[in-house]
């Protein structure tokens, strides 16, 4: 897997096994307030699908390593994190995601977090508002929102099949040209942002054995839920951004949750022409917008 340079690998244990982040370390910033324990946490947390890891985020967070002390982990069942060999349940995030929380952070932090990952860490926001400061947010869906169903669509009804799962994923997902096209054509808005490095990177953690434990049991609708049953109950200061030409839920959703709960959500900003993750089609756009949302929901009229 791809590691930027100046950080290093570590990692904790949580009750589903072994979970690796990436934290800024060395030369790079040890003059930086970075190396002070003083200095405020971010936390990027990666979406789901074949081949996701911290590596999604790893073209923004070096760009806070001089001014916040940076985590970004690989969930479990992703990455270089274990790999548990189950079916993956929406409480195995919520648990887990809480757990990184409190065993790396003494004091409520920033998460940033993409995806339906997002949709969950609004979850264990909910639950446990002592642990934030403040959440920004990359397209936060529950991908059943509003009473939509995913888990009766037809790609979801295909892998719920036994054995014709593991080798869809085997021949179809985790293989160079199965991540290429899922990248080109669905992820991105412009297939020509797709560089080779984010196909490797995605590649190689698909290929982890047991990858596809976790990718199956996303896929498959398991850990997907109805956002808009719980976003009223958020307190905690969130600013989302959404790309314009995200397939799997567009703006117009992002806008009724957003408009659920305007008292927490205070910022929703729309990127045109961007698919589900800008932070990798266009990491400084992103790194902006982060920038200018640390000041908008951290206490500051907007």
């Amino acid at each position: 897997m791809f590691q930027p340079q100046g950080f290093e690998q570590s990692s904790i244990i949580t009750s589903l096994g072994r979970m690796v982040y990436y934290t800024a370390t060395g030369s790079l910033w040890q003059n930086k307030a970075i190396a002070k324990p003083e200095a405020e946490t971010l936390v990027f947390l990666h979406g789901f699908g074949g081949g996701s890891s911290a590596y999604e985020w790893s073209k923004v967070y070096p760009a806070f390593a001089s001014e916040y002390r940076i985590l970004a982990p690989d969930l479990i069942g992703w990455g270089k994190s274990e790999h548990p060999v189950r079916n993956y349940q929406i409480e195995d995030y919520l648990t887990t995601i809480r757990e990184f929380l409190q065993q790396t952070c003494t004091a409520p932090v920033t998460v940033i977090a993409s995806s339906l990952t997002a949709a969950l860490t609004i979850r264990v926001a909910i639950a446990h508002p002592e642990l934030f400061k403040s959440l920004i947010l990359t397209t936060p869906a529950g991908l059943s929102d509003f009473g939509t169903d995913y888990s009766r669509s037809f790609f979801a009804q295909l892998v719920s099949v036994p054995v014709l799962d593991r080798l869809l994923y085997s021949t179809g997902i985790a293989t160079e040209a199965g991540i290429r096209s899922f990248l080109e054509q669905r992820q991105f808005a412009q297939a020509n942002r797709v560089y080779q490095e984010i196909a490797e990177a995605y590649l190689q953690s698909a290929q982890q054995p047991n990858a596809e434990y976790a990718a199956l049991s996303f896929v498959r609708g398991d850990l997907c839920f109805d956002l808009s049953l719980h976003i009223q109950q958020l307190t905690t200061p969130t600013a989302i951004i959404w790309g314009q030409k995200s397939q799997f839920t567009g703006p117009d959703i992002g806008r009724r949750l957003a408009q659920m709960n305007l008292q927490a959500i205070r910022v929703f900003q729309e990127l045109d022409g961007v698919g589900l993750t800008p932070q990798l089609e266009l990491p400084a756009v992103t790194i902006g917008l982060i920038r200018q949302f640390l000041t908008l929901v951290n206490g500051r009229t907007i």
